[in-house]
């Protein structure tokens, strides 16, 4: 035997490897915790963790983005319609085509599981679509089509808005149709209109609701999407949560636009605007994508660091995942409502324009306009920021996962 007095590693100070086995009935909560130990399995588990223990306090605003056909595949009702409603989400970043395709649930129109090996020839014969192994009716489309054309014809549509602005219209509509069709809320868009949560689209002429609003263009409708208030807004929530004392969390389904989209937020406060910021102050990502192709899907919370968007303190609370959002989310989702309290609902959609005043008023006494120092190193010598340490204080950058000695 060794000495008993020899002195472990600081780096063995993690939970011993040494699970039960697993039980009849166990729960998809207790599961994580008890056998999710290593590798991407733990990752997993500390991305749970990391929800319940610190992203879901009451001072912490969370933004959620979703890429990858997640809502036709039903995790827009089996998972993000319960955080919504539990509190989980704060606002979201999505792409079109699964608000689009989210859209089809509250029409009532029928999406079917399916093989993803059939042909598609024949399928297209048959007049079937496919996203891998999921199937519907071709009319599915057209009749989609068909409610968002006749929606922004409205007259309330006549106008520019951001996209957070659109998805509420959108999204009450949608909820009044659910009610006469006597479904109850199978809607990403309903559920975030009555619970107050603004969701944008960073690339809105990228999805088939992008396009009939282009297509109705032609007849001379005068719906727009302003961008200019989409990345103002989402950089106004950020900043919002931060001159309240309180954090900002980011949790990135996948990758694409609506990653950077959320995450340029900082760079928006910090190197646009000329605000003092340090970052955002939780990562979690579920992903398959790899760093090394240079990708934004595949950069690392680290990398982001290097641009303002991750508070370099808080890399020990920045979590990636890699695997198939289809397997995490119900999983996180199965945790969360299990091992926490539903959060009472912020409901930000109502303070949209507070907050872009609030943002305005904070460019032009702190920011650019006001004159204030906007290099990087000018702002690093500016020490404190709101509701952060001061520079020096605080866990110190470390690799992600990796504790400090």
């Amino acid at each position: 035997m060794h000495d008993e007095e020899h002195e472990l590693s600081a780096y063995l100070n993690g939970e011993r490897i040494a699970p039960g086995g697993i039980r009849k009935g166990i729960s998809a909560a207790d599961l994580i915790d008890e056998a999710f130990l290593a590798y991407n399995g733990g990752r997993l588990g500390e991305a749970a963790r990391l929800l319940v223990k610190k992203i879901l306090k009451p001072d912490v605003t969370l933004g959620v983005t979703l890429t990858g056909a997640l809502t036709p595949a039903g995790l827009g009702r089996s998972c993000i319609i319960p955080l919504i409603e539990a509190g989980v989400i704060d606002w979201m970043i999505s792409t079109g085509a699964n608000l689009y395709h989210d859209t089809h649930f509250a029409l009532d129109l029928k999406l079917h599981r399916g093989n993803p090996y059939t042909s598609d020839i024949l399928l297209r014969d048959e007049g079937v679509v496919r996203i891998y192994d999921i199937l519907f009716d071709y009319t599915v489309l057209l009749d989609t089509d068909a409610f968002y054309r006749e929606l922004i014809k409205a007259p309330e549509f006549q106008r520019s808005m951001s996209t957070a602005e659109f998805h509420t219209m959108v999204g009450k509509a949608l909820f009044e149709r659910e009610q006469a069709l006597g479904l109850g809320t199978v809607s990403v868009l309903s559920a975030a209109y009555q619970c107050g949560v603004p969701i944008y689209t960073s690339s809105p002429g990228d999805s088939s609701i992008g396009m009939n609003v282009a297509a109705v263009a032609l007849e001379g409708n005068k719906l727009a999407y302003d961008v200019n208030a989409d990345v103002n807004e989402t950089a106004s929530l950020v900043l919002d949560a931060k001159l309240k004392g309180g954090k900002s969390a980011v949790w990135i389904l996948g990758g694409g636009s609506p990653k950077n989209f959320i995450l340029q937020t900082e760079p928006q406060i910090q190197e646009v605007l000329g605000i003092d910021e340090r970052g955002h102050d939780y990562f979690l990502q579920i992903t398959d994508a790899r760093p090394d192709t240079g990708g934004l899907s595949g950069a690392t919370p680290g990398e982001a660091v290097s641009w303002g968007k991750i508070d370099p303190d808080q890399l020990p609370d920045a979590v990636v995942c890699y695997t198939d959002s289809t397997i995490a989310l119900p999983l996180l989702t199965a945790y969360m409502l299990d091992r926490m309290e539903p959060r009472p609902l912020k409901r930000l959609a109502d303070r949209r324009e507070a907050m872009m005043q609030q943002l305005r008023d904070q460019y032009a006494t702190r920011g650019r306009l006001s004159g204030a120092p906007t290099t990087a190193r000018d702002v690093a010598k500016r020490g404190t920021t709101v509701g952060m340490p001061e520079k020096g204080e605080g866990k110190g950058s470390y690799p992600c996962g990796t504790p400090k000695p």
